[in-house]
C-alpha cells in the first residue's frame, strides 16, 4: 500500500493532469461531448501504455546506452525540478513544450490524444525517468504489482479529470487551476531534489 500511495502521489505531481485542463479545453472547444470523452479515453490509454513501457523496459534502454542509474536520477531530478518551477511560475504549457505554433498544428491535425496531450503534456521525460529510477529500487513481486496498480490508477484519474475538464475549468477558473498547479509544482520540485540528493548520496557511498 505504501508503494502504491507513494508512486501514485509522485506520478500525479509530475504528470499534473490538472495543469493540462486549460490545454485540453482549448484544443477541444469545438468538440462534442462524445468526442471529448473519446479523446479523454484515448489520452489516458496512451499515458498508461507509455508509463508501463517505461517502468518495465526502461532499465534495458539504460543498459543499451550504458547509462547508470545514478546519472538517470540526476538527469531526471533536474527535469522534474525544472517542471516544478514551471508549475510554480504558472507556465506549465510552455514548460511542457506547448507553444502557439505547436497548438496551431495540433488543432489542424485533430490528433491530440497522443500528441500533445499524452506526450509531452502528461507522460514526459520527468515521469519516464521517475519510473525507470523507481523500478531499480522497487522490483520485488509485490512492489511491481503495487506499482502497476498505481500506474493504472493514475491513468484512470487522468481520464476522470480530462472527461470533466470543461466542467472543472468553469468551476475552478484559470486562477484556481494555476493555484492548484503551483501547489503541485512545489511538491514536484521536492521530488526532483530528492532524486538528486539520492544520487549524490549514492556517489559518496561508492567513494
Amino acid at each position: 500500500m505504501d508503494t502504491f500511495i507513494y508512486l501514485f502521489a509522485a506520478l500525479f505531481s509530475v504528470l499534473n493532469p490538472l495543469g493540462t485542463i486549460p490545454i485540453f479545453v482549448g484544443l477541444t472547444s469545438d468538440y462534442t461531448k462524445k468526442e471529448r470523452a473519446i479523446v479523454s479515453l484515448k489520452t489516458s490509454l496512451n499515458v498508461f501504455i507509455i508509463l508501463v513501457i517505461s517502468f518495465f523496459l526502461g532499465q534495458y534502454v539504460l543498459s543499451f546506452f550504458g547509462i547508470t542509474i545514478t546519472a538517470l536520477r540526476i538527469a531526471g531530478g533536474l527535469i522534474i525540478t525544472s517542471s516544478g518551477f514551471g508549475l510554480l511560475n504558472g507556465q506549465f504549457s510552455k514548460n511542457k513544450g506547448i507553444n502557439k505554433k505547436v497548438r496551431k498544428e495540433v488543432e489542424e491535425r485533430h490528433h491530440i490524444a497522443l500528441t500533445p496531450l499524452a506526450m509531452p503534456m502528461l507522460a514526459g521525460p520527468g515521469s519516464i525517468s521517475l519510473l525507470i529510477a523507481y523500478y531499480q529500487d522497487h522490483n520485488t513481486t509485490l512492489e511491481i504489482i503495487a506499482s502497476s496498480f498505481a500506474i493504472l490508477a493514475i491513468a484512470i484519474a487522468i481520464y476522470a479529470i480530462l472527461r470533466s475538464g470543461h466542467y472543472l475549468a468553469r468551476i475552478l477558473g484559470s486562477s484556481g487551476i494555476v493555484a492548484i498547479s503551483r501547489v503541485i509544482g512545489f511538491l514536484t520540485i521536492a521530488i526532483g531534489i530528492q532524486y538528486i540528493i539520492s544520487a549524490i548520496v549514492s556517489i559518496i557511498n561508492e567513494i
